[in-house]
């Protein structure tokens, strides 16, 4: 079902604000958000110009609601790929789920990270979400040492690095400098070169 179809299916049944974050949501697919205005977006919903000020306050109020919905879809599909008895293959599915949701949804991956919607030195609304992110890999990175599969004394930092490394493949297939194919040889790669006890030299 195409977004614009929900937001008419929610508008009807009489959630005008979710129907107004479904049409947005629908714009972002092809435009960036600095893009987006109130206007456009009430027209995309079919309804008055004056709606989305009354549920969202203004341009910004709008863009943090449409980052909250874009963070859980991005933290779910993470969530659903680490759904196997393998830690290390959890941590290779929740990686290539990262930058796949970068690679299928670019306007999306760009406003979530979008520091005037999602202050890296403040709380925000994202915070709760990005809390459970942060908590999905840590949680992971656990189990694999656990598992002998990775081996380090300093799991924050480690988790620090495997974000960034990730976050900057997902970068670099959005700029074109990387095929997304290359994605999975890219993480197994990063990831055995942590070692584990069992290839410990």
């Amino acid at each position: 079902m195409s977004s614009s179809t929900s937001a008419a299916r929610a508008y009807h049944h009489g959630d005008l604000r979710a129907a107004l974050l479904a049409a947005a949501r629908d714009l972002l697919r092809t435009h960036p958000a600095r893009s987006l205005s109130l206007r456009e977006v009430a027209r995309r919903a079919g309804v008055s110009h004056a709606a989305p000020a009354h549920h969202f306050g203004d341009r910004q109020g709008l863009l943090v609601a449409l980052a909250l919905t874009c963070m859980t879809e991005f933290v779910t599909a993470q969530e659903q790929a680490a759904a196997t008895p393998d830690a290390l293959g959890n941590l290779l599915g929740v990686g290539a789920a990262y930058v796949a949701y970068a690679a299928q949804h670019p306007q999306a991956f760009t406003l979530i990270f979008d520091p005037e919607i999602c202050p890296p030195d403040r709380p925000s609304p994202l915070t709760p979400l990005i809390e459970r992110n942060h908590a999905l890999l840590d949680s992971l990175i656990q189990a694999a040492l656990h598992a002998g599969q990775l081996r380090s004394d300093q799991p924050q930092a480690l988790a620090a690095a495997l974000w960034g490394t990730v976050h900057g493949l997902a970068q670099l297939v959005l700029l074109g400098h990387l095929p997304p194919d290359a994605v999975p040889a890219a993480l197994h790669a990063l990831l055995t070169a942590v070692p584990g006890p069992q290839n410990a030299t």
